[in-house]
């Protein structure tokens, strides 16, 4: 019985560490003002007919803090890479110079400042609604325990370890999310 309980904790603990490092990706992607390769993460391109992430055709580079530079391993990628940032729809334009393919960041607008902040708090919101959700079925595994036979008071205590799990996670998100947006917002 306690194994199982152990073993729940340790999902647990694992389970929200995947959630911050999803929230950390998806965050990663959202631009703060200066270029990053990472920013270009998750887009798909056309390579002979199969979707292949951007990464794995060419290589991204910040030539400065307003600079991306993409240089295709092929020359025939340059077309597919310049239409399918186009289509990414990030608010940006690719320039194709035929070696390789350029984007010039665009300065934030503030209106567009206040709503990076509110995507990346939207992000955190998700990362926490999964969070409950996995605290709920630790939860329920303690609940279905204690029925079986673990002692009430043992079972009482592993809920508060997992309410405190919870909020020490829940806490880093807040963090995550709050740094994200004072980067967001300097100017």
């Amino acid at each position: 019985m306690q194994e199982e309980i152990d073993m729940a904790m340790d999902i647990l603990n694992e389970s929200m560490e995947s959630k911050l490092d999803h929230l950390n990706k998806e965050l990663g992607k959202i631009r703060t003002g200066k270029a990053s390769p990472s920013m270009l993460n998750g887009i798909m391109v056309d390579y002979y007919g199969s979707a292949t992430p951007l990464n794995q055709v060419a290589n991204v580079s910040a030539s400065d803090s307003k600079t991306l530079s993409i240089q295709p391993w092929e020359k025939s990628m340059l077309g597919p890479i310049e239409k399918a940032i186009f289509e990414a729809n990030l608010g940006f334009t690719p320039m194709n110079d035929g070696e390789m393919v350029r984007i010039t960041l665009p300065p934030l607008t503030e209106e567009r400042r206040r709503d990076l902040v509110k995507m990346a708090k939207a992000f955190g919101e998700d990362t926490k609604v999964s969070m409950r959700s996995a605290r709920q079925k630790a939860m329920d595994a303690v609940k279905s325990a204690v029925k079986n036979g673990y002692p009430e008071d043992a079972g009482k205590k592993t809920e508060t370890d997992i309410q405190n799990i919870i909020n020490a996670s829940t806490k880093k998100v807040d963090d995550v999310v709050q740094s994200k947006e004072s980067d967001i917002m300097t100017v």
